[in-house]
This record gives C-alpha cells, sequence and structure tokens, in this order.
C-alpha cells in the first residue's frame, strides 16, 4: 500500500440482516461438542476477529452482479474448503450484506448472524481433513469498514462504480472469506455490470460478453491469493492489453479523467517488472497490470495482486513500490500484521534501489535523509517490527524505518550477499508466507553473520538508534 495522504473516513454503519427462517430453521440442532467449533478468529492480536479458524480455503468461486444506479450488490459465492479439525460448526467473514441461503455440500446449513461473524452450522459434522464446499448467496449496498487509523477500507463507492480495496479487512464488505493472510486460495471472478462499466479483478481476463444492456467480465487468478487482495474495482474505465516479451499479460484500465496523467508512467510498468525481476527473482504472476480509478476521498494505493488499484495517477515511484509488492506483500505473504513492515519496508526499499539505479540519489543518501530528523519524529514513533495496534500499520515508522533496517543490512553483508538474501526470500518463500524471524535466519545463513542486534536495533527498539 502507499499512502497517499490516508484521510479519515465517515464510519458507515452496515444494518445486519436477520436470516430468512428457511435458512434458520437447522438452528434447533444440539449444542457443538467440545473442540469440534471453528475459532471466530485467526487469533491476530491487531485484528482479533480477522480470519477464522478450522478449515483452509483453497478456491473461492465468485459471481457478482453491481448495479452502479442502486448500488445493489448480487452475489452467490462458492468456497471450497479443507476442514483442518473435526467441525460441527465454522464462521466466514462477512459484513453488511444480508444472506438468502447458505449449503454446505448441496445442503441447507444453519446460519446466524454475530457481527462480522457468519456463523454456519452443517447438517452433518465435516470430518478432519474433508474437503467440502459452502455456498452462499447474499445481497445488498455494500460499504466500506473503518480501519483503526481512520480510512476507508473494502467496497467504497465511487461516482461511477466501485474502488474495491481490502486491506486490510475489507473483504468482508463484499464477500464471505476466510479473511486473514494466512489463508490464501486461488479465484475465479464473473462480475456482471451495466454496459458502459467495466469491472476489474486478478489476474487473466478469460471473457466478456455483452447482452440485454449488461457485460459480463470473467476473469481468473490461479495463484494462492490472500482475501484483502482480491479486487473487483467497477468503472467507466479505458483499457488496453498486451503481453510483454517475458510472457506477462497486461491489462490496464484506466479512468479519463487520470489518463493524461497516468499514461507516462504506465508505459513504464514492462521495464519496472523487468528490472525488479532482476533483483528479486521471476515475476511471480501470469498477469500484471494496473486499474486507476479517480477516488479522490480514498487516499491511498494497494497491490491488488497481479494488478495494484490506485486512486489517482500514480507518480513513478508508486509504481515500483505497488510493484515490488507482488514480490513483497503478495507472492510472501505475512503470517501476522505486526510483521507488516516486511510488505512496506520492501516495497520502499524498492523505490530507494531504482532511484539508486536509475540516476538518482543513492540509498545511502535516502537513509541519512531521514536519519536527519530529530529524536521528536514521527519517524522514531514506534518500532516498525511491532507497531503495537492495527492503527499502527500504515505508519512512517513501518515504511521508512523499515526500509532503513533493510539499508543496514545491506550496509552489514555487502552488496553480495545482501541481493541473494532478497532473492532467497522471494523465491524460497514464493506463493506462500513468511514472519521476521525466518527473514532474520536466512538473513545470517546467507551471510555467515550474527545479525540478531541489528534487527534488534532497527525493528525493535523504540526511539531513534543511537548511531547509524
Amino acid at each position: 500500500m502507499t499512502p497517499s495522504g490516508r484521510q479519515p473516513a465517515r464510519r458507515r454503519t452496515a444494518v445486519l440482516a436477520t436470516v430468512p427462517v428457511a435458512v434458520a430453521a437447522l438452528l434447533g440442532a444440539a449444542a457443538p461438542a467440545p473442540g469440534t467449533t471453528g475459532a471466530a478468529g485467526a487469533g491476530d492480536p491487531y485484528f482479533p476477529l480477522s480470519g477464522n479458524g478450522g478449515y483452509d480455503v483453497r478456491h473461492y468461486d465468485l459471481t457478482l452482479r453491481y448495479d452502479t444506479a442502486s448500488r445493489r450488490l448480487d452475489g452467490t459465492a462458492v468456497l471450497t474448503a479443507r476442514a483442518t479439525q473435526r467441525l460441527t460448526r465454522f464462521d466466514l467473514d462477512l459484513k453488511g450484506l444480508k444472506v438468502t441461503a447458505v449449503t454446505v455440500d448441496r445442503t441447507a446449513a444453519g446460519v446466524r448472524r454475530d457481527g462480522q461473524e457468519l456463523v454456519v452450522t452443517p447438517r452433518h459434522a465435516l470430518r478432519a481433513g474433508q474437503e467440502f464446499r459452502v455456498t452462499v448467496a447474499y445481497h445488498g449496498t455494500p460499504a466500506p469498514v473503518t480501519d483503526p487509523d481512520g480510512s476507508a477500507d473494502g467496497w467504497i463507492r465511487t461516482d461511477d462504480g466501485a474502488f474495491v480495496a481490502g486491506e486490510p479487512q475489507g473483504a468482508m464488505t463484499w464477500f464471505p472469506a476466510n479473511g486473514h493472510p494466512r489463508d490464501k486460495a486461488s479465484y475465479d471472478f464473473t462480475i456482471t455490470v451495466p454496459k458502459g462499466r467495466t469491472a476489474v479483478a486478478n489476474g487473466v481476463l478469460l471473457g466478456l460478453r455483452t447482452a440485454h444492456g449488461l457485460t459480463t467480465f470473467r476473469w481468473r487468478e490461479t495463484q494462492p491469493m490472500a482475501a484483502y487482495l482480491a479486487t473487483a474495482t467497477i468503472g467507466k474505465f479505458k483499457t488496453e492489453r498486451y503481453t510483454t516479451r517475458d510472457g506477462i499479460q497486461v491489462y490496464n484500465a484506466v479512468d479519463s479523467r487520470e489518463a493524461r496523467a497516468a499514461e507516462p508512467v504506465l508505459k513504464k510498468l514492462p521495464s519496472v517488472l523487468e528490472w525488479e525481476s532482476k533483483l528479486f527473482g521471476p515475476y511471480p504472476f501470469r498477469a500484471a497490470g494496473a486499474i486507476v480509478d479517480h477516488a479522490p476521498d480514498v487516499g491511498y494505493a494497494l497491490e491488488t495482486q497481479s494488478r495494484p488499484v490506485y486512486d489517482s495517477a500514480p507518480d513513478l515511484a508508486t509504481l515500483v513500490h505497488e510493484s515490488a509488492h507482488q514480490w513483497f506483500g503478495d507472492s510472501v505473504s505475512l503470517t501476522a500484521w505486526k510483521d507488516i513492515w516486511l510488505n512496506e519496508g520492501f516495497a520502499t526499499y524498492a523505490e530507494w534501489l531504482y532511484t539508486e539505479q536509475h540516476g538518482g540519489r543513492s540509498a545511502q543518501q535516502s537513509f541519512d535523509a531521514l536519519y536527519a530528523r530529530p529524536a521528536g519524529d514521527d519517524l522514531w514513533a514506534y518500532p516498525p517490527g511491532n507497531p503495537g495496534s492495527g492503527a499502527r500499520i500504515f505508519g512512517t515508522p513501518v515504511y521508512d524505518r523499515g526500509a532503513m533496517a533493510l539499508h543496514q543490512l545491506r550496509r552489514a553483508v555487502g552488496d553480495r550477499d545482501f541481493f541473494r538474501i532478497l532473492r532467497a526470500w522471494a523465491t524460497g518463500h514464493r506463493g506462500g508466507h513468511g514472519t521476521t524471524a525466518q527473514f532474520v535466519k536466512l538473513a545470517e545463513q546467507t551471510s555467515g553473520k550474527e545479525l540478531k542486534e541489528l534487527f534488534h536495533t532497527w525493528l525493535y527498539t523504540s526511539g531513534k538508534p543511537n548511531s547509524a
């Protein structure tokens, strides 16, 4: 994510609908046995109800229809999942939309709402290791959640459609999900919108069809993706498609009001991806591109997988940043939000490297300019390796001091080992997850040096370090 002066958003209240009697009838079943209920959250201290326990989602098949005039969303989500324990009950994350039917393996299931939790009771208990399919039909007027830092997150209305960016918890505003980055899955999207609108999601465009005043777009992301990185952004866009010489399928969608400013930057996307591939290893996805919307009230861009979404025309630094996230954050994902410096510090340092290698100031000069800030500056307000709360995960220390930690590592191990570490991290955890402890271990193994004190100082110590 790249903040562009993230502004507090108005809190929007989502009304939790009562489920139909036919769906709720199964709630009279006996109480579940101890140890057979999936947890209501994934255990993340910053977002305790984000994600769920007891199962892993393998695939989401989302069929959506959005009317831009009424703002109504009709959806059917089919989740293919595997139980990780015996389950008599499990949760999905879903906020503010009315559920009309839920089935588990084509059999009606009991369901109730509990805040952002959709609590599902299958007719028959699921065995540990069993693959099952959950189908949820729903509709309503989606609205974003307000994050702890005051920003809007999720399905955000625009004057011609919707800007859909789910970090850290907004996926639940438009589809039922296991909404923590620990659970990644592949996706299919079928999105129907009024003719003249374009619906852009992740991965490869499989096709589109227009009939009866409506256009349906079909998208597929085959690589594992965290729910917050999914998008279904809708608007009046000019689109372009091409394939890079490395075989990456590029799809750009640009609001006409942003086209003039966006064009020279988007032309550099292939060269940016080629440069990053040389540093970090092969590009991790089949598709790339950009969604450049006109959403002046949003205040940020997001690295939605394979196709970042921008609230306005990006500058080159922002393009480099969000593209770097395809390796650091998207392909290699978090296991806990406190480790977000692994996303933002790395993407910020990619900006420094790009500037350094394209005739601008060196990474050392970027570091020195930051270190010169006084001890009372926001840069030193809290340690980037554990910001302390969800309200701080997009703050200056995470981005800039996170990048400074990487530069200190580079100085300690030398360029040869440093770039070996970055590449090994991105390729060794490709499609999976990583933790700070794993990164520190990799850095020590690759360089043969003791680095725990360095990381402790730059990631976990409060205040400005005494020396650089």
